[in-house]
């Protein structure tokens, strides 16, 4: 088994990885749409999901995976209004892979956070 981190503070204060690695699997940990570089936060959802998946592609490559390789995605988002503007950036980034997904819409632990967004990878 093999765990990933992205230096995200959340990790080791909340006690988890960011991603896990287990043979032919990768589990990525909800990602929100900090920029952990800087850690910032854009307002707008739709721009939150793209920092999403640039971090889990960023992840997934680190492990050995491709995007191609996601087979199951759930997306939390805090307010169903935000569902719409963030269809574009869903579309962008796995439109031409479209895993099975669940989208659950709930609170999360920070206010700023405006979706969050998780994966499961399968190689062939």
């Amino acid at each position: 088994m093999h765990r990933i981190s992205t230096g995200s503070p959340f990790e080791s204060r909340m006690a988890y990885s960011r991603a896990v690695v287990r043979d032919k699997w990768c589990f990525v940990s909800g990602v929100t749409g900090y920029d952990y570089a800087s850690m910032t936060m854009p307002e707008d959802v739709a721009e939150q999901a793209r920092n999403c998946f640039a971090t889990i592609f960023d992840v997934l490559a680190q492990a050995g995976f491709s995007r191609n390789d996601i087979m199951r995605v759930q997306y939390t988002v805090t307010d169903p209004a935000d569902v719409e503007p963030l269809a574009p950036a869903l579309q962008e980034s796995l439109g031409d892979i479209r895993p099975a997904a669940t989208m659950i819409i709930a609170g999360l632990i920070r206010p700023e956070m405006k979706i969050e967004v998780e994966v499961t990878a399968l190689k062939p």
